[in-house]
């Protein structure tokens, strides 16, 4: 997200400072990098096509699903390309982000010196999945607890007797790693997901369909029938039914948890009721022996850099046009806090255009910018497109796809794009 906020200010002659915690470019994707999340057998759980930027389209050859190391690579030509990395300033750590009477004060450690700068405005851009939701388990454990977030290597499974706790997209990726080096693998869900395969009549999922725009209703039931097809029933080996219709939440793009569910390789355990020593007891009263727990349990919104009550915080989330513009400043912006099945890099590109084109309408007196302004000050909801999302924190801040990216084009577009 930060580069293609970069990418964008650039092409809008709107000048700009980027600040990296690490080395170099690549985020979340830089399995070294001092925040990142990644793990060794991670690969995206969209498809290339899907996901990548319009304007600099992965290598012919890529696979349909790369792994992490190519996406960091990916990322590091994007940013060599658009000539993204002499503005940034790298192995820099941002430490506050104050309000002036006019722009902005920050303030960063970088070498071992704290240092700080004046700006006009401020992007934050360092992403939503760094941050771990660790949750707290009732009694006392002999073994070792982990968020997936510290998880790097299936070397940390061997021999082990392993317990992942829920069963996001995280969650079956290391579940289906311990089936191969663990000495058990047993996954505890406290609900039920909807799941998806990599491949629908040998090509990706998500590029099967959708030429057509269905009603909701009719596309969940043709859709629905084609994963029972492809997954057959979860429940049938021991995963709970969803508590929510398909599309009212993420769904998990794996379907080897499945599979090893059918061969009896994982152990499908309900919520965790405590832990007891060498091992845990479930909400059903059964126990069991483990040595690793491992909680996939998702990530937190954290910006830590700068005060709360800046950011118009809601519930889990800030509250903001569009998901980025807050509602009576102009010189704060929350970038790529967004989530929706299928938006790509492609759709948070976007985003970050309309921002660019805004910033830059503002400063030349634009109608179309007046209009935002006016819209955003006057009160707005989420764009969900009618989706009736679950009441969970990684969902407070997801979109419906298509209309969100209808109402982004239209207003770059009057924005001059």
């Amino acid at each position: 997200m930060g580069l293609a906020c970069g990418k964008v200010l650039a092409e809008q002659g709107i000048a700009w400072q980027g600040f990296e915690l690490h080395s170099d470019v690549g985020g979340l994707w830089d399995i070294e990098g001092p925040r990142s999340t990644m793990y060794e057998t991670a690969h995206l759980i969209s498809s290339r096509t899907r996901t990548e930027f319009a304007d600099f389209p992965m290598p012919p050859g890529t696979a349909d699903y790369p792994s992490h190391r190519v996406l960091r690579d990916y990322f590091r030509a994007f940013a060599d390309h658009f000539d993204l990395r002499r503005h940034y300033r790298f192995g820099a750590e941002v430490l506050r982000c104050e309000p002036l009477q006019a722009g902005w004060r920050v303030v960063w450690r970088e070498g071992g010196d704290q240092r700080e700068g004046h700006f006009s405005a401020v992007m934050i851009a360092n992403g939503t999945l760094s941050e771990p939701n660790r949750p707290r388990f009732a009694g006392d454990f002999d073994g070792e607890v982990i968020h997936s977030a510290q998880y790097r290597h299936p070397d940390q499974l061997r021999g082990k007797r392993v317990l992942v706790v829920g069963g996001g997209n995280s969650g079956c990726d290391i579940v289906v790693d311990a089936v191969h080096h663990a000495a058990s693998a047993d996954l505890s869900l406290r609900r039920g997901y909807h799941f998806v395969p990599k491949y629908i009549f040998g090509k990706p999922a998500d590029t099967v369909g959708g030429a057509i725009r269905l009603p909701m209703g009719l596309k969940r039931r043709i859709d629905g029938m084609i994963l029972r097809w492809f997954t057959g029933d979860p429940q049938r080996v021991g995963f709970p039914a969803p508590d929510h219709r398909l599309y009212e939440s993420h769904p998990v793009v794996n379907s080897l948890a499945i599979f090893h569910a059918g061969h009896g390789d994982i152990r499908i355990r309900p919520d965790i009721a405590r832990l007891d020593g060498g091992g845990v007891v479930f909400t059903d009263g059964t126990r069991a022996a483990y040595d690793l727990i491992i909680a996939a349990t998702g990530y937190q919104l954290h910006y830590p850099f700068i005060d709360k009550d800046l950011l118009n915080w809601q519930g889990a989330a800030p509250h903001l046009f569009l998901n980025c513009l807050h509602p009576q400043r102009d010189d704060l912006f929350v970038m790529g806090m967004i989530e929706a099945t299928g938006l790509g890099w492609q759709g948070r590109h976007e985003q970050a255009e309309m921002v660019a084109r805004y910033i830059k309408g503002l400063r030349m007196g634009h109608p179309a910018a007046a209009a935002i302004r006016a819209e955003k000050a006057a009160g707005f909801a989420r764009v969900t497109g009618g989706m009736d999302y679950v009441d969970l924190p990684r969902m407070a801040y997801y979109v419906e796809k298509t209309a969100y990216r209808r109402e982004i084009a239209k207003r770059i577009k009057a924005l001059g794009g």
